[in-house]
């Protein structure tokens, strides 16, 4: 394993490390000189880093997605670790080990992979089944599936992470199934299993996570129309109803339309869905900003855009005895702007001055006592 870990630096202690390159900008100072702006990663985290002096020398001998061993003196800003950079040198794909940089789920992908297709091969609907394994069958889907993120940075943003979010999916599907009777379970599973498959072909995820070109120009949603538009072909006995039906959950799992949702779910499989993913991805979003920059001092994160709030941490508010800390002596980071939230439209309250019966009724209960 390489050292040091991007969590395992230290502020305030010069080191020598190897890094994976995810974003690069080459910046001007105000003298009109260079400097760099990068961001550096490895599998356990993202670090911000800045080189100052000796830039034209080394900003033109590698690109994003390359390999480079620095050293430099990490320090804390605004509560969070920022590296700057004294030296700087490429380092060829040969001499590192690829795992020590791509984030990956903490489970084997393999055992992954068997665990969904068992959940598929224990259906009861044949159809739903025969559709399912037309893709999960096919090698090149399979391949994909096996190590894609489910997404670029919000949720699960890492390799094998949308086969993980799938078979959380999977498993609050049959809970909540066994709850709601009336729930069809094949259908749901349908659901769980094809409504992010377009992100395979969506996001490039080689080295550093992004997206693909196709991604950007059409979505995963509409690349996964697509791709059960050709499964459909070599199908052509799949019952037409159940086909709408699974093609409407992959339109609508998004919930809303200002969510990018072409479609409103309005089917209880098709509503369920939606909510069991946007709660996946909400709590797996919530854990990630809470474990991200440990050094940080306090008991609350920075404001998430994507959740539109802070986070508690909540393991510094209640310690291992069960006793709160002393919450009057933390203050809660101000939310962004108006400008910069969603508009919520609340009543206003307002201080009125009392009126003159008001007054005059104020005097006379005064009087009274």
């Amino acid at each position: 394993m390489k050292s040091p870990l991007v969590r395992d630096l230290k502020p305030n202690e010069v080191c020598t490390g190897v890094f994976l390159v995810q974003s690069k900008e080459i910046r001007q100072k105000r003298t009109g000189e260079p400097y760099l702006s990068l961001l550096l990663a490895d599998k356990s985290g993202e670090l911000d880093a800045k080189m100052w002096d000796g830039v034209p020398e080394v900003m033109e001998t590698f690109e994003r997605e390359d390999f480079v061993k620095v050293r430099g003196l990490p320090q804390l800003y605004n509560n969070r670790l920022q590296f700057t950079i004294h030296k700087l040198r490429p380092v060829q794909t040969h001499e590192v080990d690829a795992a020590d940089f791509f984030p990956a789920s903490l489970r084997d992908a393999e055992e992954m992979w068997t665990e969904l297709r068992t959940i598929v091969a224990g259906l009861s609907n044949g159809d739903v089944k025969r559709l399912l394994n037309s893709f999960l069958d096919d090698p090149d889907i399979a391949v994909r599936y096996k190590f894609a993120p489910a997404a670029k940075s919000i949720h699960h943003a890492y390799r094998s992470g949308l086969l993980e979010h799938v078979l959380s999916l999977a498993g609050l599907a049959k809970a909540v199934a066994g709850h709601y009777k009336a729930l069809d379970l094949n259908l749901l599973i349908a659901g769980v299993v094809l409504h992010d498959i377009g992100k395979i072909y969506e996001l490039s995820f080689e080295r550093a996570f992004g997206y693909t070109a196709e991604g950007q120009l059409l979505g995963h949603i509409a690349i996964a129309i697509r791709m059960l538009t050709d499964k459909f072909r070599e199908l052509p006995d799949f019952p037409v109803a159940l086909r709408t039906l699974i093609e409407h959950m992959v339109l609508s799992h998004h919930g809303k339309y200002e969510f990018g949702s072409p479609r409103l779910p309005i089917f209880p499989e098709a509503l369920v869905l939606h909510y069991l993913d946007d709660l996946d991805s909400k709590v797996e979003c919530m854990r990630v900003l809470v474990a991200k920059e440990p050094l940080a001092e306090g008991l609350f994160t920075g404001y998430s855009s994507s959740l539109e709030r802070v986070a508690l941490r909540k393991e510094r508010y209640w310690n291992p005895e069960g006793q709160a800390a002393c919450p009057a002596l933390e203050t809660v980071p101000a939310e962004p702007a108006m400008a910069e939230r969603s508009p919520v439209m609340a009543p206003e309250l307002t201080m009125h001055p009392p009126s003159l019966f008001g007054s005059k009724l104020q005097t006379a209960l005064s009087e009274k006592d």
